[in-house]
């Protein structure tokens, strides 16, 4: 085994190069620390992006698929997903799952934070709504984000840094609907550019952020964070499959044992490890990290490292109406999102609620799929062509993000027999709906069928619980004053290993409703500048 190639040992080693490593490798070297950075991956390439293709539709299912075991690119591994409702989705590559998201950018709202002491389930954030405010702010100028200030649902902070896009005319037509039944709606906010922003082009509306954006206009770390990181001194180095963090005899992390693509394996030593590495990659590698005196994985005294998986149940509800919405078109991202059924109503038979997103519903080979319209019912025959008619263009979506509350019995743990390309073996998740997350489902669908009503819609389809669905990984590594009840503390550190971090969506106590990425990306940045302030303070190995 060859030692690092960096020249010398660095201040810091961030494992994985998605949002959270990409904005905690620039927050450190912008303040003078050494990082290296080591991703599985490579760098993308946005002019192979499918959107502009005659393909698009078909290139999507495979090469540009969401799900690490169908796309099985040489930077992925395996999961054994057998025993889960949902399939993890995820992107390994410079940037994360950046590459592939809708960017719909949410921060969490501040009963997030305290779910028991609110409604009695899960545990309160170990931080307040308040507490990370300012972080919010910082990243979403990085970010791009554009939308319209002033959402009731939300406390009144800055605006964001862009204005919204155009809600189209499938947002209008809903936006009247809910006007009528006096629910809440709000423009879009999405890590999407609207204006020229740093490297980021305005968004020209195709419809296919979920698959990459050759236009460059979609917020993706590669894009937002590493070249400025890579300007200020930062390491990356890419194809580098970690197989275990190492410690010393005094119980310290000591750096990675990782894989190149020649199949050669290296040392890369550092003062401080930071793990972000997603809620399915950060504990397979504290379990494959397994010593003598931690026997049972790194960091993992109190039984919890690769429990409590979320993973937010999602379904949608689709509206067909007569009139030609062009709905094909716009950024995929939402046009519109509503927060009317958010917070717990107990008369409803269940706790805490969901976020609804408007979005596209796509070309023509999606109007004869599960996603997001459900059975195919009558595509298929005499009239399809009539059937495709009447969704394509005519069409819009409601997606609905659901809660997640913990559960110990969801997890992560090591499979016995299946391993990655280098040997290394892999996750298997083990995941089932609550009945709480069916019951809030169920509540949510009727209430966006009345939406869609309301709105003018000739028809109402329904998916059911969708499988390939799994986007948002978190709760796996929990965050918390007890050592006994959670894996680190309030500033990502470990309980057990005192130079061990974990910086990723792994440390939620508790999921909230809405997407993750905005608040994975403001405790990315507190953490980072907890560990500068704390600098002279931190024990390193000798």
């Amino acid at each position: 085994m060859s030692e690092a190639r960096s020249g010398s040992q660095p201040d810091v080693l961030v494992i994985g190069s998605g949002p959270s490593g990409a904005i905690t490798t620039k927050r450190l070297v912008e303040d003078g620390f050494r990082v290296v950075c080591l991703e599985q991956g490579g760098w993308p390439n946005h002019s192979e992006a499918p959107a502009r293709r005659d393909d698009f539709e078909l290139a999507i299912a495979k090469d540009w698929s969401w799900e690490p075991n169908v796309r099985r690119a040489p930077s992925d591994y395996p999961v054994e997903e057998s025993d889960s409702d949902i399939s993890p989705l995820m992107g390994n590559g410079v940037g994360g799952s950046t590459l592939y998201w809708a960017a719909q950018w949410h921060r969490n709202l501040p009963s997030d934070f305290c779910v028991r002491s609110l409604d009695g389930v899960g545990d309160d954030w170990p931080l307040t709504y308040y507490e990370l405010e300012p972080y919010y702010q910082r990243v979403e100028r990085d970010f791009a984000v554009s939308g319209l200030p002033g959402d009731p649902a939300y406390p009144p902070t800055l605006s964001p840094p862009l204005p919204p896009a155009p809600i189209g005319r499938m947002g209008e037509l809903v936006a009247q609907g809910h006007n009528e039944l006096g629910w809440h709606w709000w423009p879009n906010s999405n890590a999407i550019a609207t204006r020229s922003h740093g490297r980021l082009k305005p968004c020209v509306q195709l419809a296919a952020c979920l698959w990459g954006c050759p236009n460059l206009s979609k917020a993706s770390a590669d894009l937002t964070h590493w070249p400025d990181a890579l300007e200020l001194g930062a390491e990356l180095i890419t194809g580098a499959r970690v197989r275990r963090i190492e410690v010393d005899s005094r119980g310290l992390a000591t750096g990675a044992t990782y894989v190149d693509r020649e199949g050669n394996e290296h040392f890369q030593p550092a003062s401080v490890t930071i793990l972000c590495a997603n809620g399915v990659g950060t504990p397979r590698l504290l379990l494959n990290s397994a010593t003598g005196t931690h026997p049972d994985g790194l960091a993992n005294s109190s039984g919890l490292v690769g429990r409590r998986l979320m993973m937010h149940p999602f379904t949608s509800v689709v509206g067909l109406f007569d009139e030609d919405l062009q709905s094909w078109q716009g950024l995929y991202g939402q046009h519109i999102y509503s927060l009317q059924f958010y917070e717990t109503d107990e008369s409803r038979g269940f706790v805490r609620g969901a976020k609804w997103n408007l979005m596209p519903t796509g070309g023509p080979l999606a109007a004869t799929r599960i996603w997001p319209f459900g059975e195919s019912r009558n595509i298929w025959g005499e009239n399809f062509h009539e059937q495709i008619g009447k969704r394509l263009g005519h069409s819009a979506t409601w997606g609905i993000i659901a809660e997640d509350l913990p559960d110990e019995l969801n997890q992560v743990v090591i499979d016995p027999n299946l391993t990655d390309d280098d040997g290394i073996p892999a996750p298997k998740l083990m995941y089932k709906t609550s009945e709480n997350s069916r019951r809030l489902l169920d509540f949510h669908v009727e209430r966006a069928r009345e939406s869609f009503e309301a709105a003018g819609a000739s028809e109402v389809l329904f998916s059911p619980q969708l499988r390939a669905v799994g986007w948002h990984l978190l709760g796996t590594a929990k965050m918390g004053d007890d050592p006994e009840t959670s894996v680190v503390d309030r500033w990502g550190r470990t309980h057990d290993v005192p130079n061990l971090y974990v910086f990723d969506g792994s440390v939620w106590p508790t999921s909230a409703g809405v997407n993750p990425t905005a608040t994975i990306a403001a405790m990315a940045l507190r953490f980072a500048d907890h560990l500068v302030d704390e600098r002279r303070n931190q024990e390193v190995p000798r």
